[in-house]
């Protein structure tokens, strides 16, 4: 985007120090600086309620945008089973209600998903990665990762669904991935490595 030797700076939509670490893992070797949006926390929370993931980000990076000088990226993403219609979805972190646990995320889903075998179990995580710079949306990519759901969760690392999505092309859930692993083949990782593609 620019033809400077300074680094180009991207802030990240939103508060949550840990998501950042993982989209700075994401940027190493490239020259890109990753940094927090300031006062994130007192800013007005923009409510994600539309019905697609790409609204949810392009919405989200838009009206962040107008609280920073820098350009501001924002992501949405989900898991999405067929067989129920697309849910969990744009729903998938308020699936079993606002704050609940990972455990009743996985409890809801799995118990919706009885006695569906075969096809029936196929899923897949999306993300969708937009950058707007001052009120405008410059950037959209998105990515996906296909797999099934598991019937039992396995593995300990990982969040969210990770441990009932199993990654046949590693024979594993996404939960006994490492994080480079995870980073390698997952949705948000597939999806960073675009932007990073458009941006170069």
């Amino acid at each position: 985007m620019s033809n400077s030797c300074a680094p180009q700076r991207l802030v990240l939509a939103s508060g949550n120090p840990g998501k950042l670490k993982e989209y700075q893992m994401l940027a190493a070797g490239h020259d890109l600086q990753l940094a927090l949006l300031d006062n994130f926390s007192s800013i007005l929370e923009f409510p994600e309620d539309a019905p697609t993931f790409a609204e949810n980000a392009a919405g989200k990076a838009i009206y962040y945008s107008k609280y920073s000088a820098e350009p501001v990226f924002a992501d949405d993403s989900g898991l999405v089973v067929p067989a129920l219609g697309g849910a969990p979805g744009v729903q998938s972190a308020r699936y079993a209600g606002v704050g609940a646990p990972n455990d009743a995320k996985i409890a809801k889903l799995l118990n919706a998903l009885q006695g569906k075998q075969g096809t029936e179990r196929a899923a897949y995580f999306v993300c969708v990665i937009t950058v707007a710079h001052r009120g405008r949306c410059t950037t959209v990519v998105s990515a996906k990762v296909d797999g099934e759901i598991l019937t039992t969760p396995q593995g300990s690392g990982g969040f969210g669904y990770d441990p009932v999505f199993y990654f046949p092309a590693l024979k594993t859930s996404f939960a006994e991935l490492s994080a480079n692993e995870k980073n390698q083949h997952s949705h948000r990782g597939k999806a960073f490595r675009r932007l990073m593609e458009v941006l170069d």
